[in-house]
């Protein structure tokens, strides 16, 4: 599997609203995609709008399979970056 940073905007209205999509978007990558996906940290955003949004780091088979987990969670993806590398 490879790394990816996934940026989803401006994807939630409150903290409540972010900690129900990461109960799904866990609930997704453990009981049904465990060998194609698999959460390692994700970074809170304060938009502009005053919505949160996220960076989160993957491992991941492929970018379909992290479009694949974010329907089946019903997250958004903003964009997908390939991870070439940690310093």
């Amino acid at each position: 599997m490879a790394l990816y940073a996934i940026i989803r905007r401006e994807g939630w209205r409150t903290p409540e609203d972010l900690q129900a999509a990461a109960a799904r978007s866990t609930a997704v990558g453990d009981g049904e995609m465990p060998d194609d996906i698999r959460w390692i940290r994700s970074y809170v955003l304060s938009e502009e709008s005053g919505s949160l949004g996220t960076v989160c780091i993957y491992e991941a088979s492929s970018p379909e399979a992290i479009h694949e987990h974010a329907s089946r969670a019903d997250l958004p993806v903003t964009e997908i970056i390939p991870i070439a590398d940690t310093v």
